[in-house]
């Protein structure tokens, strides 16, 4: 099983469930986050850490976004691993109040 980073993240990108990733099974995009189903070891840890409950337990995934468990595995190999807490995008409090986003996921990879 594994875990699985839904519509709620994208453009706001908190990252701290990714500070307490055991596996840093976390990818970063532009304006949202992945989860490698890979890698993830189920442990539990990230999903009450999500600040805009984004992060679901495969078997908890809500229908309206089984969709997120393929874009999660399709963007892990293009998207570098993110291993450290970094600021929410500047956007973050705007759009964590905002639904159907799913159109606004950028496909590039994160570069600084």
């Amino acid at each position: 099983m594994t875990h699985i980073v839904a519509e709620p993240c994208i453009k706001c990108k908190y990252t701290d469930c990714v500070a307490v990733c055991p596996v840093d099974c976390f990818h970063e995009g532009k304006n949202f986050l992945v989860i490698d189903p890979e890698v993830c070891i189920d442990c539990g840890l990230c999903p009450p850490e999500c600040p805009v409950n984004a992060i679901f337990a495969e078997e908890d995934l809500p229908e309206k976004w089984q969709d997120f468990t393929e874009l999660n595995a399709k963007y892990t190999p293009d998207w570098p691993v993110i291993d450290s807490q970094k600021e929410p995008l500047p956007t973050a409090d705007e759009f964590s109040k905002v639904d159907d986003k799913r159109e606004m996921v950028d496909p590039d990879a994160w570069s600084e």
